[in-house]
């Protein structure tokens, strides 16, 4: 492993954070029921036919200052294509700006390919200015400049009344977003938000860090100064046998998306409430807590809910960290939803690597995959 620690630097673009992770779904009126009852967001806005919009139907969902837009076509376009190749997946990484036309004006003369001109969308409830580049695979990013917008995620959403399906579990923001790519493509897209967005290298995991018996990958995260936006970037790296990055590229078909890390202030009391609302986890090894405390050193948090809910621990030279990763969230064996508690480390589970992926790993050989 090699870490990069960057020095704290005026940022190439004005970023604040992720606004908003919009997924395309083969049927998001049910997807959106799931995300409600089993991860406990509430439905916020809806925009479809009802609102004047013919071509789609979206539903705004929040917990905290976690945002997912769930988007479904009506109409044949664009969006069918992508579900066809890629399935429910990760279509749009929004980042939240001061200046959505110099991020793009800037991004696009620095290499970034263009996806949607700037420009101002806006309702009763204010108005945005907007514009999209395209990174990795089929995902884009849009940037985001609320001008003096107060509806409930965007302009054309229509608000909703307090949610009464939604069982919140305690949510707060994203902490990452983790992207796949193809063999040899990690430097690639490394390099492009070094080059492209001003990022920096945070921390890099070599097939010695990240490896099992059977399969390996290579990651590297990129973050902006602060840290608020943090992009983790995966590729495989030879092995016995398939590894995850192999079998999420083989049924995304392509690279995308991986999973979205969203940060808690109290992990038991949140797992414990998405156990019972019927989220799936990765079951690790009992063995794994034999000599933990020996490993990471005194923890606030008793040991015995920690094992109970299969919840790893961590730590860094900051502190520690207490994460937990979700089976896929649908069909295709692609996208899931990590979630993480942070006691003052930066790091990103390290020492849990190999359990994580021979948890992995048992998965696959269940699918078939491995």
């Amino acid at each position: 492993m090699q870490v990069e620690t960057h020095e704290l630097k005026q940022d190439l673009l004005p970023l604040r954070a992720v606004s908003h992770v919009e997924i395309y779904c083969g049927n998001a009126k049910q997807s959106a029921y799931y995300y409600r009852q089993a991860f406990g967001f509430s439905l916020v806005g809806y925009l479809g036919p009802e609102t004047g919009v013919r071509d789609r139907v979206s539903y705004a969902l929040q917990q905290g200052k976690v945002r997912f837009i769930l988007t479904t076509p009506l109409l044949e376009d664009g969006i069918i294509p992508f579900l066809s190749k890629h399935g429910d997946s990760v279509r749009d990484i929004a980042i939240e700006t001061t200046d959505a036309e110099y991020c793009f004006r800037t991004t696009v003369e620095r290499g970034a390919q263009p996806v949607r001109e700037p420009q101002i969308v806006e309702d009763t409830f204010g108005k945005v200015k907007i514009a999209t580049i395209a990174t990795y695979g089929d995902t884009v990013h849009t940037f985001v400049e609320r001008i003096d917008y107060d509806g409930p995620c965007m302009p054309g959403f229509q608000p909703m009344p307090e949610d009464p399906l939604a069982r919140p579990v305690g949510l707060k923001h994203i902490d990452h977003i983790v992207g796949n790519v193809d063999w040899n493509q990690m430097e690639e897209w490394v390099q492009f938000y070094i080059d492209v967005f001003g990022f920096s290298r945070f921390v890099t995991f070599d097939d010695n860090d990240i490896s099992t018996e059977y399969s390996a990958l290579h990651s590297t995260v990129v973050s902006n100064s602060s840290k608020w936006i943090k992009f983790p970037i995966n590729e495989p790296a030879k092995g016995l046998k398939k590894s995850q990055i192999e079998e999420y590229i083989s049924f995304h078909n392509g690279p995308g998306v991986q999973h979205v890390a969203i940060e808690t202030d109290d992990i038991i009391s949140t797992i414990s409430k998405m156990r019972e609302q019927g989220v799936e986890f990765l079951d690790i090894p009992d063995s794994y807590y034999t000599d933990l405390l020996d490993r990471v050193g005194p923890i606030d948090e008793d040991l015995e809910p920690l094992r109970k809910l299969n919840i790893l621990i961590d730590r860094d030279d900051k502190g520690y960290m207490l994460q937990i990763f979700t089976k896929p969230v649908e069909d295709r064996p692609t996208l899931f939803i990590e979630i993480i508690q942070r006691k003052g480390a930066e790091s990103f589970g390290k020492g849990n690597f190999k359990a994580l992926f021979i948890s992995i790993e048992r998965e696959q050989e269940r699918r078939g995959n491995l």
